[in-house]
Formats: structure tokens, C-alpha cells, sequence
């Protein structure tokens, strides 16, 4: 009897030790996918446009303080159009210290008969996330909100943002501002975005003005004799309770929280000259997007390398060349003049080709080039396709996609004189009355 159990509970402990092996995980999580507990969210190469995740991107969902990335956006604009300068003072309205005061907010404190410098505003909204701070820039740049959030909605439309609604210039509920909510809206409006959206706001921010991280990246600064702290944890704050989510290599941009956002977080980070865009939407807590940017940010530099897949002069095999009518060759070399370069999961080199496209209105009804052709002229396109198994999540926008690049003529093809086109008449005469002779004879014993 001992001798049967003693060889069941090894046949059960060899049986688990099998099992065991086929479950345990041999490679990084990453090799499965990425799993971010975020109801949306997006990782993005900055330079290139390249989506490297992303989980539901393109629902529209409020935005909360990552609404001031576009006040922002408009703060720096308006300085570099000279509209306004750094130095230049306001102070504060009746509605922007009706918020200011308001505890709910915990805003800076604004006062009222006092001169404010676009600067210290700007570093109060884009370090602490006070609200009427942005509203106090908001009126500045455009004479009222209202106004102001008719340039915020016609900026996303011309940064290509795909889903947007800009109700206030702050992020908060409209229901926060009591009466003062922005005319064109209603009361119950509030901000959206999609994380897409946010992405490409972010996107156009550090690379339009990345003098702005200057600033979004300051853990904690001065105001009106106060210290004023930033929300992004991520940054490297001197209090020990906050270092538990801090990433090397953050240097920005906004929070978000309201009771219907969730919690939000909009980031970016450089290693080694790479710089990478998150969104996180709707988490569940304060740490919770920081965690789920952590992870992001981890896969984004782990997993991903910029390489030059194709370089310059590289041709595809089996579409070296285009046919040339009327020219003194009949086919000229075709490919890429310039290299390409593109942000790949480490160990994917060789699962990229190229594909190439003519462009219509350069070929002849024989699909054939006309002579002359010049040596570096673009006769069309060529696309980066993967042959991967995993999902390709493609570019951010229409805008900033890369997938397309100049497809050119290697070489020159001069146009054949007079006597040579003749003499290449005659000489397609006769192979086509060859041909068509020997296709009549080999149909006779076919």
C-alpha cells in the first residue's frame, strides 16, 4: 500500500513539474504583448510618428489637465508671433480669482490688483496645474476664454488631432465654472480627447517648442512666495514618498484628474538621444498612471531601436529597374536615394521590405517611362511594409507618417535621337513579327 502511494505522489509531483514547463515563460512579458491597465492609452516615437502600443487610442475621453498642453501650445505660439512676450504683465478678472479662491482647486492663491508676468502664469499652470492661472492666459492671448477656446479647436484641427472637443481652457468640468463657462458650450460640456490626440499634441509641443520642457520638467519652484509642486512624480523630487516613481530620463508633460477623467498622464522621456510619447487614460489611481507610464516607457526603450533598414542606393530585389519608351536605354535603375530609418522591435531587421509605386502620371499607356530621365528624379514612392506576425500599429497620423519615402531614378536616361527611335521601330517590327510567326507555327502543333 505505501509502495502505490508512495509512486502516486511521484507520478503527481513529475506531472507538475511538466505542466510547470509549459507555463512558466521563457522570454519578457513583452513577447505576449504589453498589458496596460489604462482604459486607453499610446506609446509613440517622437521623431519619427511611429506607434510603438496601443490599446483602444481613438476613444474620445476627458482629458482633464492634459487640456492645458494646448493652452500651453497657444502660450508659446503667441510669444513667438510676438503677440505677447514673456515679460508681458496682466492681472487677474473677476472669474479667474473666482476660481483661484476656490478651495476645491487648490489653485496658487491668485490676487486681484497685482501684476502678473506671462512667465510666473505660465510655470504656475505648467508646474503646479493651477487653473486660473490658464485662464488668466487664455484672456490675455484672446480677450475671453470663449475666444480662446475657438483658437484651441481650430489649433487641433490644423495639428491633424482626429477626435477633440475643447470646451475651457483649464480641463475642469464646465459645471465647475458656475456661470462662467466659455459661451459657444453648455454647462454640462466638458474637454475630450483621445489618447491619439493627446499624443499628437504632446508630439507637436516638444518638438515645436522644446524649450517647454524646460519647464515641464521642474519638480518644484517659487510663486508668490509660496512653494508650488509639480504633479508629474515622475520627475526627480527631493521628497522620499515621491521617488518611488521616478524614471530616468522624464522631463515632462501634464497630469490630468477629474472625478469623470480618471486619472491621466501624458509623458515623455529621452535616453540617449531617443525620445518617446505616452498617454495613459482613465486609470485608476494617482499611482496607477504612473505605473502603467513606467511600463510603457520600459518597453518603448527595451524593445525598440531606431536602425537604418534600408540604405541609401538600396534597391528591392526583383524591382531593380523600370522600363524607359524613346530613350537611348530601355530601363533605367530604380530605388532609394536617401536611407531609411525606422524605430523596430529588437531581433525584426530582416521582416521589412519595400514596395514600390510608379507614379501614374510618369508612365506611358505601355506602363513605361518617358525618356528623358534624370539621375535622382522621383518617379513615385516607396512604402515600408512588415512581414512580422505581431500588430503593426502604423504611424499617429496621416501627418507624421514616414511609411512613405521618395522612390528615384538611379541614373540618367537621354532621350534617343531621331535615328535611333526609327531604327528601334524597325527593330520591334521584326521581334513582334517574329514572335507572332512563331506563336502561329506552335499553334499549329500544339
Amino acid at each position: 500500500m505505501r509502495k502505490s502511494m508512495k509512486k502516486l505522489f511521484l507520478l503527481v509531483v513529475a506531472a507538475a513539474l511538466v505542466l510547470t514547463s509549459f507555463v512558466t515563460p521563457s522570454m519578457s512579458v513583452y513577447a505576449d504583448g504589453l498589458d496596460i491597465e489604462a482604459e486607453s492609452a499610446i506609446l509613440v516615437d517622437a521623431e519619427t510618428g511611429k506607434v510603438l502600443f496601443a490599446k483602444d487610442p481613438d476613444v474620445a475621453l476627458p482629458p482633464a489637465s492634459m487640456t492645458k498642453i494646448m493652452t500651453e501650445y497657444l502660450v508659446w505660439e503667441a510669444v513667438e508671433n510676438g503677440d505677447i512676450s514673456w515679460d508681458t504683465t496682466t492681472q487677474i478678472s473677476d472669474y479667474a480669482y473666482e476660481i483661484s479662491s476656490n478651495d476645491d482647486f487648490s489653485g496658487v492663491g491668485l490676487r486681484q490688483q497685482q501684476d502678473y508676468t506671462v512667465e510666473d502664469l505660465y510655470k504656475a499652470m505648467a508646474i503646479n496645474s493651477d487653473n486660473a492661472t490658464t485662464i488668466a492666459l487664455a484672456e490675455l492671448i484672446a480677450g475671453s476664454e470663449s475666444e480662446f477656446v475657438e483658437m484651441m479647436n481650430a489649433k487641433a484641427e490644423e495639428l491633424g488631432m482626429p477626435e477633440y472637443k475643447f470646451v475651457n481652457s483649464s480641463g475642469l468640468d464646465n459645471e465647475s465654472l458656475g456661470d462662467n463657462y466659455p459661451e459657444g458650450t453648455s454647462p454640462n460640456d466638458t474637454n475630450l480627447l483621445s489618447a491619439r490626440s493627446a499624443a499628437i499634441l504632446g508630439s507637436a509641443l516638444v518638438n515645436d517648442y522644446p524649450e517647454a520642457l524646460e519647464i515641464s520638467s521642474v519638480p518644484s519652484t517659487e510663486f508668490d512666495d509660496q512653494e508650488i509642486r509639480n504633479w508629474n512624480y515622475m520627475l526627480d523630487h527631493d521628497a522620499d514618498y515621491l521617488q518611488q516613481h521616478y524614471y530616468e530620463g522624464v522631463d515632462g508633460l501634464k497630469t490630468g484628474f477629474t472625478t469623470v477623467a480618471g486619472y491621466a498622464f501624458t509623458g515623455t522621456a529621452e535616453r540617449d538621444g531617443r525620445r518617446l510619447i505616452s498617454v495613459v487614460m482613465k486609470t485608476d489611481s494617482e499611482d496607477a498612471r504612473f505605473n502603467e507610464t513606467a511600463k510603457l516607457f520600459d518597453y518603448g526603450f527595451d524593445q525598440f531601436e531606431t536602425q537604418e533598414l534600408f540604405p541609401a542606393g538600396y534597391q528591392e530585389e526583383g524591382n531593380e529597374t523600370a522600363p524607359v519608351a524613346r530613350g537611348k536605354e530601355k530601363e533605367v535603375n530604380i530605388g532609394i536615394n536617401e536611407g531609411i530609418h525606422v524605430p523596430i522591435k529588437t531581433g525584426e531587421e530582416d521582416l521589412y521590405h519595400l514596395e514600390y509605386k510608379i507614379d501614374e502620371d510618369r508612365l506611358n499607356d505601355n506602363g513605361e517611362l518617358e525618356a528623358p530621365v534624370e539621375a535622382d528624379e522621383v518617379i513615385g514612392t516607396v512604402t515600408v511594409v512588415y512581414d512580422g506576425e505581431e500588430e503593426d500599429f502604423g504611424y499617429i497620423s496621416d501627418e507624421a507618417s514616414q511609411e512613405s519615402y521618395d522612390l528615384v531614378a538611379m541614373d540618367s536616361v537621354e532621350k534617343a535621337n531621331w535615328f535611333m527611335l526609327t531604327l528601334q521601330s524597325i527593330g520591334d517590327f521584326f521581334v513582334n513579327m517574329f514572335q507572332g510567326a512563331f506563336n502561329w507555327v506552335k499553334g499549329l502543333f500544339s
